[in-house]
């Protein structure tokens, strides 16, 4: 018996290794050729702590200097000693170059191309070596497109266990995919594709599911859907499904099936323009009732343009609905490709000019996939996270700042300060920005993107202003310890910083616990 771990790198990268009985996941991972972060190997470092998003498993032998009890309820995991009872997928705080591993390529054939409307084109692909593309629903993959030196990333539609994989993606007119598959593609031409990627894919079904599609935003749904349908679920799930114009509803046969199928599924679709004929007019938001929010505690799954992202989550936020998790995957916005063809990744030449300005993960592609939640259990796991990184860099740093360094330390603790009065927020976008000024200036002196990239994809800040938009109180000490942790740098003094960020978290999360409404 095994059971199927997915590893998620900070690139975006995603290996999937078989675990089986009794073997941890450190194990499986080595026998795989994968190196995760590692040092004891017996539950006594914490190098190889990581975050496990789902999943069950047993923990193993530790001591509190490699995770806490805490860390563990809130969902932390030492790889070198948890072994899985369940499936599970784990955010490692690394890369996949660090990892020695990264992205695979796979060569594959068109085996079919269907030209659904003006506005969208669905292609299937035999895989070779199929049983090596192993993705998690909801993932997508880097297609290269024939004939050229460029690629575009493509979420897919059909589910993993399906034998050909499929993809449904918008037809943009002058786009480099778009126009090898209306004027030059053909049954057997081949492409290569790399992957797979994107944090954008099915959990296990714990509560009602709420899936929001717009446009081709509907194929990652599909792959989803897919994998509910073989697996079974007695969840309540229902889709919106929302496009421009009549033309663009593609798909509606394939969601009969699969609501004829599970028993649990139904699904609306609503279009934008006025001139449709469709009952539903407008946008997916209008069309959200009661019953699919079950008051907050709701899985949402949201795919499509980033207004679509943003609109759903302003309006979840006017109605003072939080909902236990929030997951999408929205497409490049406009003008990210030279064609505006959805979801490029960056090229070499970009990444080379760019020096560390484009993160790991960003240059993967120019689709964005995540999770918005700032339920209580989220904010306290990311705070935790936070503050071991910042020991971590308070140690590689201390004694090691020059006065100018040491001086605009201070002059960003006082900037944050402007933005309170006393223990009231003045103005929490505002006090945002400035905090995270603060937060990330050890990790830019670090020198090191491994650090700094693991810190901004914790995304504690977007937490803390979403969460003060709920209430302006802040606990009074916040302030203070900025200041207080200079002075630990400025007297050369680790045991001072070390006091001063722990009791900075605790303080962090007593302000979290005031004004975020609930835990998931």
């Amino acid at each position: 018996m095994s059971n199927d771990v997915a590893i998620s790198f900070e690139d975006g990268v995603t290996k999937i290794i078989k675990v089986n009985q009794f073997e941890t996941v450190m194990e499986a991972a080595f026998k795989a050729r994968i190196n995760l972060p590692s040092d004891c190997r017996d539950g006594a470092c914490g190098t190889c702590k990581s975050f496990c998003t789902s999943g069950e498993f047993d923990p193993g032998d530790f001591i509190d200097d490699a995770m806490t009890e805490d860390e563990l309820d809130a969902g932390y995991v030492l790889t070198c000693q948890a072994t899985p009872e369940t499936d599970m997928t784990i955010d490692v705080p690394t890369t996949s170059d660090v990892a020695k591993t990264s992205a695979s390529d796979f060569d594959a054939e068109i085996v079919d191309l269907e030209f659904h409307a003006d506005s969208t084109v669905s292609f299937t692909l035999a895989v070779e070596n199929r049983d090596d593309l192993a993705y998690l629903p909801g993932q997508y993959m880097n297609l290269q497109v024939p004939g050229t030196d460029q690629a575009r990333s493509y979420s897919f539609s059909s589910g993993p266990k399906i034998e050909n994989t499929s993809f449904m993606v918008r037809n943009t007119p002058g786009g480099a995919m778009s126009t090898f598959l209306t004027e030059r593609a053909a049954i057997g031409d081949k492409l290569t594709m790399t992957g797979p990627f994107g944090t954008f894919f099915l959990r296990p079904p714990k509560r009602r599911m709420l899936m929001l599609a717009g446009g081709t935003g509907l194929a990652p749904i599909l792959s989803i859907l897919e994998k509910l349908a073989d697996d079974g679920t007695d969840q309540p799930i229902h889709l919106i499904y929302g496009v421009t114009n009549d033309t663009d509803l593609v798909g509606l046969d394939l969601l009969d099936d699969y609501v004829e199928k599970m028993g649990t599924l139904s699904y609306s679709f609503c279009v934008s323009s006025p001139e449709s004929t469709a009952e539903k007019k407008g946008y997916v938001t209008q069309y959200i009732e009661e019953e699919h929010l079950a008051g907050g505690d709701v899985d949402i799954y949201l795919c499509g343009p980033p207004p679509m992202v943003d609109a759903v989550s302003s309006w979840l936020s006017d109605e003072g609905i939080t909902p236990a998790n929030f997951y999408y995957e929205r497409f490049a916005p406009k003008g990210s490709t030279d064609d505006d063809e959805s979801g490029a990744p960056v090229s070499r030449e970009a990444i080379e000019e760019s020096g560390d300005t484009i993160s790991a993960g960003d240059a993967v592609s120019s689709m964005q996939t995540g999770r918005l939640s700032f339920t209580r259990q989220d904010s306290m796991a990311h705070l935790e996270a936070r503050t071991g990184l910042e020991l971590a860099v308070t140690e590689l740093l201390m004694g090691r700042l020059t006065d100018k360094q040491l001086e605009q330390f201070r002059r960003l603790a006082e900037n944050v300060s402007t933005a309170l009065k006393g223990e009231e927020i003045l103005d929490a976008e505002e006090f945002g920005k400035l905090n995270e000024e603060f937060h990330e200036y050890l990790f830019i002196l670090s020198d090191n993107p491994a650090f700094l990239e693991s810190f901004r994809r914790l995304e504690v800040q977007s937490q803390i202003v979403e969460a003060l938009k709920n209430g302006g109180w802040i606990a009074p000490e916040v302030d203070a310890e900025h200041y207080d942790l200079v002075a630990a740098f400025e007297n050369n003094d680790i045991e001072a910083a070390r006091r001063v960020l722990r009791s900075h978290s605790e303080h962090t999360r007593a302000t979290m616990c005031k004004v975020v409404p609930h835990a998931s």
